[in-house]
């Protein structure tokens, strides 16, 4: 394996071994506590401007399966591990992890503490990062963590929508969904109840959206800070009080920012198989995956047609939304998974079909 070199904007600089390619990668280094789906999460356009950091200690064991890519390419910035398998062993691995991220050119560092770094961001909350594979100066590397603009000046879901409206059929209600960062998954979730759906750019006009005469209006996850997705905004405002509108995610910020809402930069965010939520009404709780560095501020809703349904069961962040006068409901969290557990993928999805009157 190539040298690899973990800078931090804190002056930290931590020696391992190169994966995947060489070649520099930049981004807020945040952590997964997810044991399994490595592959699905490096996919994830969520993760798009992050260096992705596994708490468990080996990763790639069962190698690359190829069945469950949330998008085409590899669109977290780089990874880092405690231990990559080098010889995975499952019937249906393809490939390596290693070897997977050369032929994404995509790279990472393995051999470094995770559980110290990790208990660090808890402290200290998410850094600047960057990780070098191959012969660079550790000096160059560190300046190039730290001048890098934060998370929250860059604008990242340009880079992960889609660019021209994709009409992916169906033979039930119209769904217009827009496309800030769309995991597979949620499109397989949505196909599979036989929408029609026709997946529009993060920038489209509203009268775009019109002109296709959807039924209703699905807002989807997505990188980066809320904040700076105005073209969505514009849109919910456009449709509000005329349409039916569901959000996963990113979509929860959306929503709630275009209709008065605030949020806000968690410490080190939710990222992981296992978060708790409890359902106001039931006072059940389910544990959910998620994936998400901003959350939606409670007092801001106080004067906005939204309400809170759910919140998280550690920390009592919000994690679902819905309108008190209007056909609108979103979640925080991730009901289709991939990775994790699917409690409340059926409650979620079924909900979307029984709103728009689908079978």
């Amino acid at each position: 394996m190539n040298r690899a070199l973990l800078a931090l904007e804190d002056g930290t600089v931590l020696g391992g071994e190169g994966i995947g390619t060489e070649g520099v990668s930049k981004g807020e280094l945040v952590f997964t506590t997810s044991f399994t789906g490595y592959e699905e999460a490096l996919t994830d356009p969520s993760y798009n401007g992050q260096n992705l950091m596994f708490t468990y200690p080996l990763i790639g064991n069962y190698g690359i399966q190829g069945e469950n890519p949330q998008s085409d390419s590899i669109k977290a910035q780089g990874m880092v591990a405690r231990e990559v398998c080098s010889s995975p062993d499952h019937a249906k691995s393809r490939e390596s992890l290693d070897g997977y991220l050369t032929r994404k050119d995509s790279r990472g560092i393995a051999g470094v503490d995770t559980r110290a770094l990790t208990l660090m961001i808890r402290k200290s909350g998410t850094v600047k990062s960057a990780i070098a594979v191959g012969d660079y100066d550790a000096k160059e590397v560190l300046r190039l963590a730290k001048n890098q603009p934060p998370i929250t000046e860059k604008d990242l879901v340009p880079e992960v929508s889609t660019e021209e409206v994709e009409f992916l059929g169906g033979d039930g209600p119209k769904l217009a969904a827009i496309d800030t960062g769309i995991k597979q998954s949620i499109l397989t979730n949505l196909r599979d109840r036989d929408f029609e759906i026709a997946l529009f750019p993060h920038d489209v006009a509203p009268e775009t959206i019109d002109s296709y005469g959807p039924d209703g209006l699905f807002f989807t996850n997505g990188p980066g800070d809320p904040k700076r997705a105005k073209g969505p905004q514009e849109i919910v405002r456009s449709f509000f009080g005329e349409l039916p509108m569901f959000g996963i995610c990113f979509g929860t910020q959306i929503l709630s920012l275009a209709l008065g809402g605030e949020t806000y930069k968690l410490k080190f965010g939710h990222r992981g198989a296992n978060q708790p939520v409890k359902n106001h009404a039931s006072e059940i709780v389910n544990i959910t995956a998620q994936n998400h560095g901003f959350a939606v501020d409670e007092g801001s809703l106080s004067e906005t047609d939204l309400r809170v349904t759910e919140t998280n069961a550690i920390d009592g962040t919000v994690e679902a939304i819905e309108s008190r006068e209007n056909d609108i409901f979103a979640v925080q969290y991730h009901p289709e998974a991939s990775p994790g557990p699917r409690d409340n993928e059926e409650a979620f999805f079924e909900r979307t079909v029984e709103r728009l009157g689908g079978r």
